[in-house]
């Protein structure tokens, strides 16, 4: 497979409800699920798959992964309201996390049988994008054994902060779903979940951890920078 031949659809939906950004995700990756099987059974390509990366940020929602315990949520319905928050369930590996403002959520949609086909080696490819992010901006950053996502501190218990949460679905080798990167996220959100089921560790965000506000579009110009690099691709 050349270079020329990986393509990936970017689009940047901005500030978007959870439901509405799930729909089109689905839409996207029935798309590819079902070409893969029209072209197996024909046994000849007769629909090409397409590769698709989505950033958006959210409203303040919670979602709960399939292997999730719903005690992790810490609030009754009544204070999820009071909050503005939502919550859904939803078809991603993982377990709870939180959503909202600040925060840029990216939505890879891709045939891996164009890439690569193991779901560890992807996942590995989407941390190393945060972490290349983060070393850009003089923050050194790491993986933690046993839990996917990025680290800061991940050796220093006392001192571990996550900074990118990730949970994603793989289907035929499709993919949806994705990481969560707290750029200017309310960290105080965080305070009403076990967030990723993990009870001993703190989140944090880049804002807190450089002490100033950060231009988001800076953060996706350097995120869209590395994937491609990673990936070998190139957007359209």
């Amino acid at each position: 497979m050349t270079k020329k031949t990986k393509q990936i659809h970017f689009q940047d939906l901005g500030l978007i409800d959870y439901k509405e950004a799930w729909d089109f995700q689905e839409e996207l990756f029935k798309a590819n699920v079902d070409a893969k099987i029209e072209n197996r059974k024909a046994d000849k390509t007769i629909t090409e798959t397409q590769n698709h990366l989505i950033f958006c940020e959210h409203p303040h929602v919670y979602t709960l992964g399939k292997s999730g315990d719903e005690s992790h949520l810490l609030l009754s319905e009544a204070l999820l309201k009071q909050k503005g928050a939502t919550y859904y369930k939803i078809n991603r590996g993982g377990d709870i996390t939180y959503h909202g403002p600040g925060q840029i959520v990216g939505y890879p949609i891709l045939d891996l049988d164009k890439f690569f086909t193991d779901i560890h080696k992807y996942l590995r490819f989407l941390e190393e994008m945060i972490i290349l992010t983060l070393a850009e901006y003089g923050i050194k950053s790491g993986r933690s054994d046993g839990f996917t996502g990025v680290w800061l501190d991940a050796d220093n218990p006392l001192k571990a902060r996550k900074i990118c949460a990730m949970g994603v679905r793989c289907s035929r080798w499709v993919t949806m779903h994705g990481f969560a990167f707290n750029v200017n996220a309310n960290l105080d959100y965080f305070n009403n979940i076990v967030p990723c089921g993990i009870a001993d560790k703190q989140v944090t965000s880049l804002q807190k951890e450089l002490n100033r506000e950060i231009d988001v579009n800076e953060v996706k110009q350097k995120l869209k920078k590395h994937f491609v690099q990673l990936f070998e691709a190139q957007f359209i």
